[in-house]
C-alpha cells in the first residue's frame, strides 16, 4: 500500500503542483500496490486524484465510531464524497475527526500498514497543528520507504 501523509495548509497553486508531482511519483512506481488516504479536503483529494489518474485502485479511510461512519468536519464533506467516488475501497477507522491526536493516530495506523509513505513535506518541525515531520520520522523507524515531495514553488498557508 501506498500512503500519503503531510501538511494540511497547502495553498491552492500548491495543491496543484502537488498533484501532479504525486501522479509522477505513482507513475514511476513499479508495484502496482494500492493507493490509501484519510479522508479529508486538500491534499487527500490531491492523491485520491492522482491515484486514479495513474490507474491505481484507492482505498479511502473514513473515519467511524463504533461500526458506522462517523461526522466529517465540514471543510472535509465535499472532499469526502468526491474520494469516495474514487475509491475501490472504503474502510472504517475509529477515531474522532474533530480531535487532533486521534488523527495522528490514525494516520500512524495508516503508515504502519504501507510499503511506501509520500510525505508532502517542507521540512519543517512538527507543531501543535501539523505532524507531518513526526509522522516521517514514524515511518522511518519502522524501516518503511518515505519519499518527500515538495516541489519547487510550493507554499503553505492561504495564497
Amino acid at each position: 500500500m501506498i500512503a500519503v501523509v503531510g501538511h494540511k495548509d497547502l495553498s491552492g497553486s500548491t495543491l496543484h503542483l502537488v498533484e501532479s508531482e504525486l501522479r509522477a511519483r505513482l507513475e514511476r512506481l513499479t508495484e502496482s500496490t494500492t493507493a490509501c488516504v484519510r479522508a479529508g479536503a486538500g491534499l487527500p483529494l490531491a492523491f485520491g486524484r492522482a491515484a486514479r489518474d495513474t490507474g491505481r485502485k484507492l482505498t479511502v479511510l473514513l473515519p467511524a465510531q463504533g461500526s458506522v461512519p462517523a461526522v466529517l468536519p465540514e471543510p472535509d464533506r465535499r472532499a469526502a464524497a468526491e474520494l469516495l467516488v474514487l475509491a475501490a475501497q472504503v474502510r472504517l477507522l475509529a477515531f474522532d475527526p474533530g480531535n487532533r491526536d486521534a488523527c495522528v493516530g490514525a494516520d500512524e495506523n495508516l503508515v504502519s500498514e504501507s510499503r511506501t509513505v509520500l510525505a508532502v513535506w517542507d521540512g519543517s518541525l512538527s507543531n501543535g497543528s501539523d505532524a507531518t515531520a513526526h509522522l516521517v520520522a514514524f515511518a522511518r523507524t519502522r524501516g518503511i520507504p518515505v519519499e518527500v515531495v515538495w516541489p519547487d514553488g510550493a507554499s503553505r498557508g492561504n495564497a
